[in-house]
C-alpha cells in the first residue's frame, strides 16, 4: 500500500500557513478558557468550606455569610425553568418539523425564533417584571423569575432541537411507517431518540443560561436571601441566586472579604454548571436506553 497519499503530494505552502493558523487559534482558546477557569477556581476553592456553602447569610452578621440560601434558589429556579420550557420546546420543535407544512407560516416562525434568541436578556426581565410580577400579581419571586427565563430559553431549545430532528435520516422514518407503525409512535420511538443527542446539547445550553443569567432575574426574582420555608411559600418570595449573590458581593468590594466571598461564590457556580451536565447527561442516555 503505498505510503504519500494523494493529500501530501499536493500539498501547498498556503495549506500548511492554513493547518498551522487554525491549530493557533484552537490552542489560544484552549488556553484562555483554561486559565479563565483556573483563576477562578484557584482564588475560589480556599475559601469554599462546609460552614461556607451550608449556612445562610446575612448581611448584618458578620458569622453568617454562607450560600445555602442562593444555592437552594439556583436550584429552585433551574428546575422549575426547565419543567415549564423543555416539554413546550421539544412539542413545539415535533409540530414544526414533523406536523406543520413548511410553507411562509413556518419560516416565519423559525425567523422571530432566532430573532428572540439574540435580544438581550434585560428586555426579557423587563417583560417579565411587566407581565409576571405587575399584571399577573406574582410580585418579585423566584416563580416570576422562572417564568422569564422558560421565555428567554425557549429559542434556544426549539431551534436546537428542531435541527436535530431534521438531520434524522428520513429512511427511518419511512421504514417505520412501511411496516405499520403510527406516526406519533415512530417519532417518539425512532425520531426522537435519534435526535436525543441534539435535545441534550439545548438542555446543557439552558441550564448555562439559567444559571448565568443575572439582568432578567435581577428584575423579576429579586435579591432575597432568606432560607426557605415549605416549596410553595419560597417560590412565591423574592430569591437570589448564585450569579446575582456573586453581583451582588462583588459590588460590595469595600467590605472585609467580599472578593472571597465573591471568588467562592463563582467557583461554587462553576461546579454546580459541571455537576447540572453530567446529571443532564445520565439522564438522558437513560431515557435513551429505555
Amino acid at each position: 500500500m503505498p505510503t504519500n497519499s494523494l493529500y501530501c503530494k499536493h500539498s501547498r505552502p498556503k495549506d500548511t500557513f492554513l493547518k498551522v493558523l487554525i491549530n493557533l487559534a484552537a490552542g489560544i482558546t484552549v488556553v484562555v478558557l483554561v486559565g479563565i477557569l483556573g483563576y477562578i477556581l484557584v482564588n475560589g476553592v480556599p475559601y469554599i468550606t462546609w460552614q461556607f456553602i451550608s449556612t445562610p447569610y446575612s448581611e448584618m452578621n458578620p458569622d453568617q455569610k454562607g450560600i445555602l440560601p442562593m444555592i437552594i434558589n439556583t436550584l429552585y429556579i433551574v428546575v422549575i425553568t426547565l419543567l415549564i420550557a423543555v416539554p413546550i420546546g421539544i412539542s413545539s420543535a415535533i409540530y414544526l418539523t414533523q406536523y406543520a407544512k413548511q410553507g411562509r407560516l413556518v419560516r416565519s416562525i423559525r425567523f422571530t425564533t432566532e430573532v428572540l434568541s439574540g435580544i438581550p436578556s434585560i428586555i426579557f426581565g423587563l417583560f417579565g417584571y411587566t407581565v409576571f410580577c405587575i399584571l399577573f400579581r406574582l410580585q418579585v419571586s423566584i416563580l416570576a423569575g422562572c417564568l422569564t427565563m422558560a421565555i428567554c430559553i425557549l429559542p434556544t431549545i426549539v431551534r436546537t432541537t428542531e435541527e436535530s430532528l431534521l438531520s434524522v435520516p428520513t429512511s427511518y422514518k419511512e421504514g417505520a411507517l412501511a411496516l405499520g407503525a403510527g406516526k406519533l409512535r415512530v417519532i417518539l420511538g425512532i425520531v426522537l431518540p435519534c435526535a436525543m443527542p441534539g435535545v441534550l446539547t439545548a438542555v446543557i445550553l439552558a441550564v448555562g443560561r439559567i444559571v448565568g443569567e443575572s439582568a432578567a432575574l435581577l428584575f423579576t426574582s429579586g435579591i432575597g436571601y432568606s432560607m426557605p420555608r415549605g416549596f410553595f411559600r419560597q417560590i412565591m418570595t423574592s430569591g437570589r441566586t448564585l450569579t446575582l449573590h456573586l453581583y451582588q458581593t462583588a459590588r460590595e468590594a469595600s467590605t472585609p472579604d467580599a472578593m472571597n466571598i465573591a471568588f467562592g461564590t463563582a467557583a461554587v457556580l462553576l461546579i454546580l454548571v459541571f455537576l447540572l451536565n453530567c446529571l443532564t447527561k445520565v439522564v438522558t442516555k437513560a431515557v435513551k436506553k429505555g
